[in-house]
């Protein structure tokens, strides 16, 4: 019978050499390069190159403010080099300077400086001119000398990540020792709650990593950099999440999750903020500061919901509080002194990407210990209850 069997199995195919193999896998792309090669040599395309102009895409990235003068950050996201002609500010020619040159190649980058003795709390209105006569403007809302790395803005960048982020995240920690006297289906409506609170994150972190990818140049395809960087994360916490899981407690691993998920939206936020400091856009007043103290305070609530069953230690605590808070502090550095369009639009979709897998997770927790199932009442108000608490908080941060 054993001999039948085998005799019946396909005959074991032969396989290639290690070199044989690698040359079997890339003979095809040496083929399609060749085509390309082709095609952009002797293909048609030349005959529409001539016939039609360039098609210019300019994007001006940023404007730094300085003593006397503007400092326009631009990148070409177009096909075609891009040669800045002229530059017009609030409708007039003015002198300036391109560096490393006026022309400008193919995703490549140059900073215009502009001297102009602009006038604070103004608006000023920048035009860049072409050599075909194409324009590209830009308007200052409100001029504001722009942050420059000082210790006197470093410390006022890093205690505003500091009060915004470290400091609520921390107080909702506290809330760890009533969640510990709870029972279990109350603990079932706060970790409900705590996936209403990650999904309001997720959803809004996502609507702002499209918004910051609309502004990139067409080259970069922000959309399709915020599907790579949101999906690409998610995949990334399902392999972490199965390698600690046989380190430690599974509810500890959630909790270390959803602490990751949370400082990376919170990297996000702090991009946005830093950015529009830079820009004068954000009024640092008592009542800004405590709208995010209290839009974040419920992120350490959230924090510690799967470990009301199981006490992690001090040190735990600790750890996922900073986990969760101090990607504030480097995102309003970021944001105040190197804005980039780019991280700003990847950041947000790492951080929506995780925070959409740690309510999974949560979801999987939940399921592990519900004798009667998810889907009950008090888990759905708790659910609820997380997306409402958000929003009403959120009204109060008016960024």
């Amino acid at each position: 019978m054993a001999s039948e069997r085998a005799s019946a199995l396909p005959a074991a195919r032969h396989r290639p050499g290690s070199a044989r193999l690698w040359l079997l896998g890339l003979y095809p792309l040496f083929l399609i390069a060749l085509l390309v090669l082709l095609v952009l040599r002797f293909g048609p395309l030349g005959v529409f190159e001539a016939a039609f102009p360039p098609v210019e895409d300019l994007t001006i990235t940023r404007v730094r403010l300085t003593p006397g003068q503007f400092q326009v950050h631009v990148t070409n996201g177009g096909a075609d080099p891009v040669t800045i002609a002229q530059v017009l500010v609030d409708e007039a020619y003015w002198e300036h300077t391109v560096t490393p040159g006026r022309t400008i190649p193919r995703l490549g980058s140059a900073t215009i400086t502009i001297p102009y003795p602009w006038v604070e709390g103004e608006a000023h209105e920048i035009v860049l001119v072409t050599a075909t006569g194409l324009t590209f403007s830009h308007t200052v809302d409100v001029a504001a000398l722009s942050p420059q790395p000082t210790r006197a803005f470093l410390v006022t960048f890093t205690l505003l990540g500091v009060y915004v982020g470290v400091l609520p995240v921390f107080l909702g920690v506290l809330w760890f020792p009533f969640l510990r006297a709870l029972g279990r289906r109350w603990i079932h409506f706060f970790l409900a709650l705590t996936a209403g609170l990650l999904v309001f994150l997720g959803v809004d972190a996502l609507a702002e990593a499209l918004e910051a990818a609309a502004a990139l140049p067409t080259a970069y395809h922000g959309t399709a950099l915020v599907a790579v960087g949101t999906l690409g994360t998610m995949m990334l916490l399902v392999a972490v999440g199965r390698l600690t899981a046989r380190r430690g407690p599974r509810p500890l691993v959630v909790a270390y999750l959803i602490a990751l998920g949370i400082g990376l939206h919170n990297l996000g936020e702090g991009l946005a903020i830093g950015a529009a400091f830079t820009l004068g856009e954000v009024a640092l007043g008592a009542f800004l500061v405590i709208g995010f103290m209290l839009h974040n305070t419920t992120e350490g609530l959230g924090i510690v919901a799967p470990l009301a069953r199981t006490p992690p230690g001090m040190g735990h605590l600790v750890l996922l509080g900073l986990v969760a808070g101090v990607p504030t502090i480097l995102g309003v550095w970021l944001g105040g002194f190197t804005y980039s369009p780019v991280l700003a639009a990847l950041f947000l979709a790492l951080g929506a990407g995780a925070i959409f897998q740690v309510v999974y997770e949560i979801a999987r927790l939940m399921a592990s210990d519900a004798a009667e199932g998810l889907a009950t009442a008090l888990n759905a108000a708790g659910f609820v209850a997380g997306l409402v608490i958000m929003y009403v908080t959120g009204l109060l941060v008016a960024v």
